[in-house]
């Protein structure tokens, strides 16, 4: 979808044509992943960059949230993007590149799970993340668009949006993280 021929009209029907080409069981297994993460009471970690970072906030704020309330469980969910701190302290004294690494280290467990969400799949601070979770064992879930980049290759589960309009691609996304939700609810979310 070209800036030119862009309409509302037009941005809903390319949702439409994406929707209809996602691999659906891709979704699913994504979904069960998480659903198994919390039940097993594991850590699970979301990390991006711009507005990726955005969404794995927003992950986490419902996540944490929504499954709490309609629960009374504990959802075991940091996003690697909400502390300026440690962000800029990585950034600035060693490396753009180990900011959610740097993180990983001091928190991430054998058998917890990392969501790296990238449109490209290609940013090294997150490709650099999911290398140092597989290499403790963690499990890792790419959410990620274009042609899934390095970070689809390197995680164990992928939720692969297979467009390079990144507005749709967030988008997508972001519908992944309701769909978690909504999952891990079951019938008692309201909201």
């Amino acid at each position: 979808m070209s800036m030119i021929n862009f309409s509302v009209s037009n941005y809903f029907k390319a949702h439409a044509e994406l929707a209809s080409k996602l691999n659906i069981d891709m979704f699913q297994a994504a979904v069960n992943l998480i659903k198994q993460k919390f039940d097993s009471n594991k850590k699970i970690i979301t990390c991006g960059n711009g507005g990726s970072a955005s969404t794995a906030s927003h992950y986490i704020t419902d996540w944490n949230k929504m499954v709490n309330l309609a629960t009374g469980k504990k959802f075991r969910g940091i996003s690697l993007c909400d502390n300026i701190g440690l962000i800029t302290a990585y950034g600035n004294d060693i490396s753009f590149d180990e900011v959610f690494a740097g993180q990983l280290k001091a928190i991430m467990d054998e058998g917890d799970l990392l969501v790296a969400i990238s449109g490209s799949g290609n940013s090294p601070n997150v490709v650099k993340a999911v290398e140092y979770a597989n290499s403790i064992g963690g499990d890792t879930l790419a959410v990620v668009g274009y042609d899934g980049g390095k970070v689809r290759d390197l995680s164990t589960t992928a939720v692969w949006v297979e467009s390079f309009d990144m507005q749709l691609c967030e988008d997508v996304h972001l519908m992944f993280g309701h769909m978690v939700m909504k999952t891990l609810c079951g019938s008692s979310i309201k909201k």
